[in-house]
């Protein structure tokens, strides 16, 4: 029998970023899922704060070479790959001089978030996609962690739906709250709706003419799994409308094997 494939796809992870408990979680979760039988693959940003030589990173050619289209611009995607150390473990990097070579994260020399991180968002969740197209690795389980991942989901439910890759994953979304998305502007529905997409069919997204990047992930999710205890009302009361899987917060010292029992349910339902 093949191992199950489980992607996680991050907007961080330690050591190689360390900007909230994302970081950790993911450090934690992706060696013990690959630790328990299964084949793991992480996909995050190359951030330019991420040091190449330190953490061994090289260019992965056979998968680079590909453009993705933001809001009618081409950019070249760029896949770098380095070993988790300590793990057998491929953490595979998107990279783009436009986006990502600055050496700060989300927000900029003056703490201010940059005026693109729509524009970054948007290339991140569809580089996600297509790289692993190229991968030929079809994944039975896609963990979403983090605001910057939220499309994911949404995209692979409008505009992938009929991708082979594709038609036995299982999207889970980890539902953290976050600020960012206070900044972004109306722009944002016209930059993420691509393809033959409408601005109006993120209307997940939209709350009162307000982005709300949490709760389009959620929606158009699998499954849910609760980042905290601290979820928003309209979070919690999204999640309690929707008829899916939904694992509840947990103490760090206790995720992994939780995550562990939810991922079985998921992948062996009960007849």
């Amino acid at each position: 029998m093949s191992k199950k494939r489980v992607l996680f796809v991050t907007q961080e992870m330690n050591p190689y970023t360390t900007i909230s408990e994302i970081s950790n979680i993911v450090k934690q979760l992706a060696p013990f899922t690959q630790g328990k039988g299964m084949e793991v693959r992480v996909l995050m940003p190359k951030f330019g704060s991420i040091n190449e030589r330190r953490h061994r990173l090289h260019e992965v050619v056979r998968l680079s070479g590909m453009n993705i289209i933001v809001d009618d611009d081409d950019y070249p995607l760029i896949i770098k790959v380095a070993s988790l150390p300590g793990a057998r473990l491929q953490v595979y990097f998107l990279d783009n001089e436009e986006f990502f070579k600055r050496k700060f994260i989300f927000d900029g020399e003056d703490e201010k978030p940059f005026e693109d991180n729509q524009e970054r968002m948007v290339f991140f969740c569809k580089g996600v996609i297509e790289t692993v197209k190229k991968f030929g690795w079809p994944p039975d389980i896609i963990h979403c962690h983090g605001w910057m991942t939220s499309l994911v989901p949404f995209y692979l439910k409008t505009v992938y739906e009929n991708e082979p890759i594709f038609e036995n994953s299982t999207l889970i979304y980890s539902a953290y709250e976050n600020e960012y998305e206070q900044k972004f502007t109306e722009k944002f529905f016209e930059i993420a709706a691509i393809n033959q997409l409408e601005p109006e069919d993120l209307g997940a997204f939209n709350d009162k003419d307000k982005v709300k990047l949490v709760l389009g992930g959620i929606k158009y999710a699998d499954a849910i799994v609760k980042g905290h205890e601290d979820l928003s009302a309209e979070s919690n009361s999204l999640i309690e409308s929707l008829e899916v899987p939904v694992l509840e917060a947990f103490p760090e010292e206790e995720l992994s094997d939780n995550m562990m029992e939810f991922y079985k349910g998921l992948l062996e339902p009960v007849a």
